[in-house]
């Protein structure tokens, strides 16, 4: 459908994250290319790991102490005789045990055949070539046997996967050196509004500075895409659609301002005009009920697009709820859900119902009991309490007020 839309497309929380959770999934990723391990960290994996061998390649210690027949340590105290040591790299072969004797053994190394368990230190007194064993242990016990991780050809971590630093680890361990990843989806922020000036600039006494496109770009960046900040379009159609135009031919085109009732928002009216086809054109949520998203087939390609409130918080948030699944998609990453978490609410909060509401707030307290108190703020072109905040406060669209002590949900951020 393309045209202006209607009122009609104002979707409630849940069901415009699921409208943009099944738009992402027809999404096509980035081609893949093969990078080094440690500048792939961020992106997507276009293949899967799969193991070179056995992990552990050899039944291994899980403690320092000394390596037994379990059978021998049933009784205890008992004493062996210590034939030698075995630390993390030596040849276990080394050693050959007969019943009643043990092998001084270190963290990592690996078990001697004819032994089936580890004797933690703790539980043992040596005296020269002697060891007493005063607790009995079980075959198996702090012994990982081989190939209990993984099997050689096994998958080790499954492409779509984000690299991290664990999955680096995995990835080293099986030596990759270079990996095939997804190429970073191309991001293009457009901020809209004659009020705007760019950050190197002294704003005029009616002017604010372009801060929008600048957090957009960090969130891009920090979500595995690469941003390019396009010049700030000024409230007329003609310099808007040049601009969009540009915007079209990256992955992903992310605009910020101009998609509220005013008569210089001219977002919804420029897209229509190129053959826009949208999805919503607003979420019951605040900050950030007017967030528009949809797709323009230009130039041979088909380009998705959001629309984002010009207010800072409200674009913050908009991203986080909905652009970031899509970046997902595209980057070749399977989308993560938000990530909910529960606290104790530190003072009462009242609110109005009929909209999802997320409001900055600071997570606090311990492992044991987190708290959270809301940031105090002044509506959703606060900088300084979304600067402050490391969380927000949702409040269903039922809920009129908590009261302190009450547990509540929050979106980490």
């Amino acid at each position: 459908m393309s045209g202006v839309p209607s009122n009609s497309q104002l979707l409630s929380f849940s069901e415009a994250r699921r409208v943009v959770q099944q738009q992402a999934v027809k999404l096509s990723p980035t081609e893949p290319e093969f990078i080094g391990l440690l500048d792939a960290t961020g992106l997507a994996l276009a293949e899967d790991l799969h193991a070179d061998r056995d992990f552990p390649p050899f039944p291994r210690s899980t403690r320092d102490g000394y390596a037994v027949r379990a059978a021998d340590v049933q009784i205890v105290p008992v004493a062996l005789q210590c034939v030698g040591t075995i630390k993390a790299g030596s040849d276990p072969r080394a050693a050959k045990l007969a019943p009643g004797q043990a092998v001084e053994i270190m963290t990592g190394a690996a078990v001697p055949v004819g032994t089936d368990a580890v004797v933690m230190v703790e539980y043992t007194e040596s005296s020269g070539d002697r060891v007493t064993v005063k607790r009995a242990v079980k075959a198996g016990e702090n012994v990982v046997p081989a190939g209990a991780e993984a099997r050689r050809g096994d998958v080790m971590v499954p492409k779509g996967t984000r690299l991290q630093y664990t999955t680096v680890a995995v990835a080293a361990a099986i030596g990759r050196p270079e990996v095939a990843v997804h190429r970073r989806p191309r991001v293009a922020v457009l901020a809209t509004g004659d009020e705007l000036v760019d950050i190197n600039l002294p704003p005029g006494p009616n002017e604010i500075r372009n801060s929008n496109s600048y957090s957009l770009a960090a969130q891009v960046s920090e979500a595995g895409g690469d941003a390019t900040i396009l010049p700030t379009a000024r409230d007329e159609a003609d310099d808007l659609a040049l601009l969009l135009g540009k915007g079209l031919q990256s992955d992903l085109l992310l605009l910020t301002g101009g998609v509220s009732m005013g008569k210089y928002d001219l977002v919804e009216e420029v897209l229509a005009s190129l053959g826009a086809e949208f999805f919503f054109t607003g979420a019951a949520i605040q900050p950030g009920k007017p967030v528009v998203f949809g797709q323009i087939q230009h130039e041979g390609r088909t380009t998705p697009f959001f629309g984002l409130p010009g207010n800072p918080v409200s674009t913050m948030v908009t991203f986080q709820l909905f652009v970031r699944p899509v970046l997902d998609a595209l980057g070749g990453a399977k989308p993560e859900p938000l990530p909910f978490a529960h606290a104790t609410l530190k003072a009462p909060i009242t609110t109005k119902t009929g909209l999802t509401r997320f409001l900055p707030a600071k997570l606090g307290g311990t492992h044991e009991k987190p708290d959270v108190e809301r940031v105090r703020w002044q509506g959703s072109g606060d900088l300084m309490a979304a600067s402050q905040a490391n969380c927000y406060i949702v409040v269903p669209p039922d809920r009129e007020k908590f009261e302190a002590g009450e547990a509540v949900t929050v979106l980490l951020s």
